[in-house]
């Protein structure tokens, strides 16, 4: 785990609750194929679980909070979760805490029961779609029980199971190359009960695998859940 102290969340928390569930969804400027109509994603989010943003968190390189909900995705019509169900590998064969197919079973809410606990430092997570499909989004939820960064987030995509032909790497935020997989210029982030959405621009691939080591309040890796929005490529 990096180390890096959080402090005592705001009182002036709860305007995250309120925006999160009441304000209206606009649409997200993504870039993708321009001859395709454009719709929003149907995302759903999971009931919050901590009550407001955390204040002067001590992590590089940290985004600021929206404050308030994350704009609408758009992607081609027919765009959808084609992680749903998927088998998933892991470095840790044997987590924690639940089971590994947890991490693709449409549970997203950050209650016991829906996570998975991996061991500590660097893990990954390898999720096999079946076939080629051009990505257009990938959400993660680590653990949004609590506010938490979580650090060397890598997502990668590739045409193998071993990650080996056809690599894409389509966010890194591992500033200092801690986890083998380079230098990345993404921003660290506060766990939510949006998850975190990642624009793969069309990408086409058959595996997706996610990196993690550790965050601000341990060794540790979860996730609860993984979605990748696309369409089987032609």
């Amino acid at each position: 785990m990096k180390n890096y102290p959080i402090s005592v969340l705001s009182v002036t928390s709860l305007i995250f609750i309120c925006v999160l569930v009441f304000t209206p969804v606009f649409a997200q400027d993504n870039k993708t194929d321009n001859n395709q109509d454009l719709v929003p994603i149907d995302i759903k989010l999971p009931k919050p679980m901590f009550i407001g943003t955390p204040q002067n968190m001590q992590v590089p390189n940290l985004e600021k909070p929206l404050g308030k909900l994350r704009p609408a995705f758009l992607a081609p019509k027919g765009t959808k979760n084609v992680a749903l169900g998927k088998p998933v590998a892991s470095t840790d064969e044997e987590p924690i805490i639940g089971e590994i197919s947890m991490i693709t079973d449409d549970d997203r809410e950050a209650s016991d029961g829906s996570f998975v606990e991996l061991g500590p430092f660097t893990q990954y997570i390898t999720i096999d779609l079946g076939s080629k499909h051009d990505i257009y989004a990938i959400v993660l939820w680590h653990f949004h029980k609590q506010p938490r960064v979580y650090f060397d987030i890598v997502v990668q995509v590739a045409d193998d199971s071993d990650i080996i032909t056809n690599v894409r790497t389509i966010f890194n935020n591992d500033y200092d190359n801690s986890s083998g997989q380079g230098v990345g210029s993404d921003m660290h982030y506060v766990e939510t009960a949006e998850g975190k959405l990642i624009d793969a621009k069309g990408v086409q691939a058959r595996y997706v695998r996610c990196y993690s080591n550790g965050n601000t309040n341990n060794d540790l890796n979860h996730y609860i859940e993984v979605e990748v929005y696309g369409k089987p490529a032609k």
